[in-house]
């Protein structure tokens, strides 16, 4: 399993994670986190899968949507059928907020855990997964002008996405997925000031996520980015067709 640090440290390359969000077994994607604003791209996620390895994807960013708002585990056996589809690394956000969870993921074959609101409303637990399974858990912080939003974006943490990051890395969490709400799903441009202050304060390897829109959002990442800023997540220019994600990973592998 190759390691975020590892990219960092590699500073010619920038790792490529192309998104798969699934909701109701399907492939969608979501304008700035709104679920009633939903878009099924396709009907099988593990042949979205398949593509996204084939193109030459070291990493799959898979989100439980379903599971990120409360609605159980039941996208965990599509989730199981990608990882037997396919040979790269995975990581998982969503829903993980018990050690059940966590364990039966890892059983299922998932590289990397993506925490996000158990992250916000309960670090004192967070901290113990992080002695327990070292280097296997990743923040998720999920950012609205700043502030965590939890519980699949719906509620707000009260607490401040630098604070959380800064909170992360003192726990030992290995890496934080930095999604900016408001860029998310919207094509729009990625916030990379605010995530290179996410990578500044927690010295922790970032990825940023929302609003990569084209070939030309991912350069002005690798060209403006915080040495800390190790790669990018894209999803909804992919199924666009805004991006060729062979290019893309072609150029940036390093």
């Amino acid at each position: 399993m190759p390691e975020y640090g590892a990219i960092i440290r590699n500073i010619v390359g920038m790792l490529i994670l192309p998104a798969i969000d699934i909701l109701n077994g399907r492939c969608v994607r979501l304008y700035k986190g709104d679920y009633g604003r939903s878009k099924t791209y396709f009907e099988n996620p593990v042949e979205v899968a398949r593509s996204f390895e084939a193109a030459g994807a070291r990493w799959l960013h898979i989100v439980d949507l379903d599971a990120a708002r409360g609605q159980g585990d039941n996208n965990w056996e599509v989730i199981g059928g990608i990882r037997r589809a396919v040979s790269c690394s995975i990581e998982v956000g969503g829903g993980i907020r018990s050690s059940k969870d966590i364990k039966e993921l890892i059983n299922l074959g998932i590289d990397r855990l993506i925490v996000g609101t158990v992250l916000a409303r309960n670090p004192e637990l967070v901290s113990g997964w992080c002695a327990e399974y070292p280097g296997r858990l990743a923040a998720g912080i999920d950012a609205l002008e700043g502030m965590v939003r939890v519980s699949g974006w719906e509620s707000n943490s009260g607490v401040e996405d630098i604070d959380l990051a800064v909170e992360a890395a003192e726990m030992g969490m290995s890496a934080v997925i930095y999604t900016c709400i408001e860029r998310d799903g919207t094509l729009q441009g990625p916030d990379i000031k605010r995530t290179n202050l996410i990578a500044e304060h927690s010295a922790l390897p970032v990825i940023l996520s929302g609003g990569i829109s084209s070939p030309e959002d991912a350069a002005s990442v690798y060209r403006e980015r915080h040495q800390g800023v190790c790669g990018l997540i894209t999803g909804k220019a992919l199924y666009e067709g805004r991006i060729d994600l062979a290019q893309l990973i072609a150029q940036y592998r390093g």
